[in-house]
């Protein structure tokens, strides 16, 4: 039985915009008129975690509403064809809907709490509520599980291991202008086939672009990988 090639896809908000998912990105640093600094730092949940719960709880409930789009599902079928591994900063859950079997979250996971004294205790969300007072088996508040700006990325080493090991690799719906996340790229083999899908793609070395919204661009790719 022929090897399965190891595809890596590097995902980020340009990838869920398309199903409807609004990001920070889109209204000059605000999110749903939401300075970062109010509801995505450890500083916001010290000042007002009721407000940080909210935000989050009304992000669950656009994500529940949500549905994967065409690309979510282009990427999950691949996975007949190529070892997929998907490498994603988006918090929501719309890969695994697709059916996509391998997603790294280096950002968090909307749809799960952790615990605010151990970080090791994660626990799945049911509906869309966290509520103040919904506590951990050591009686501690839960949390969102996302990464905050400002906390560690702990997810980067096993990311890069990911990406080290692609044949191919495909950046999607991402700007690579966000660190750590950005850096990712550069892991890759030099004998990978690097694929770029952005309609305002940055200027990088070493990949095929496509000029072109995540789904549409993920199409194109997919043509291109079926001549090689």
């Amino acid at each position: 039985m022929k090897h399965k090639e190891r595809m890596v896809v590097l995902s980020g908000a340009g990838m869920s915009a398309e199903s409807g998912l609004k990001t920070f990105r889109d209204n000059g640093g605000l999110w749903e008129n939401h300075a970062i600094e109010d509801v995505a730092t450890p500083e916001a949940w010290g000042r007002n975690p009721a407000l940080v719960q909210r935000f989050y709880n009304e992000r669950r409930s656009a994500l529940l509403e949500a549905t994967p789009n065409p690309g979510h599902d282009l990427l999950a079928g691949l996975e007949r064809e190529y070892d997929v591994r998907i490498v994603t900063q988006n918090v929501d859950d719309l890969h695994e809907r697709a059916g996509s079997t391998s997603v790294l979250h280096i950002h968090g996971e909307l749809m799960k709490a952790r615990s605010t004294c151990d970080p090791d205790l994660v626990y799945p969300i049911i509906g869309w509520e966290l509520k103040m007072g919904d506590l951990c088996e050591k009686g501690s508040q839960l949390r969102p599980h996302i990464v905050w700006f400002g906390e560690a990325v702990d997810l980067m080493p096993e990311a890069e291991e990911i990406v080290r090991n692609a044949d191919i690799l495909i950046v999607v719906g991402t700007s690579l202008q966000v660190y750590p996340a950005a850096g990712l790229s550069w892991y890759a083999p030099q004998r990978a086939h690097k694929f770029l899908v952005d309609p305002n793609p940055p200027s990088i070395d070493g990949f095929e672009v496509f000029c072109a919204g995540a789904s549409d661009g993920l199409r194109m790719v997919s043509e291109v990988l079926s001549r090689l």
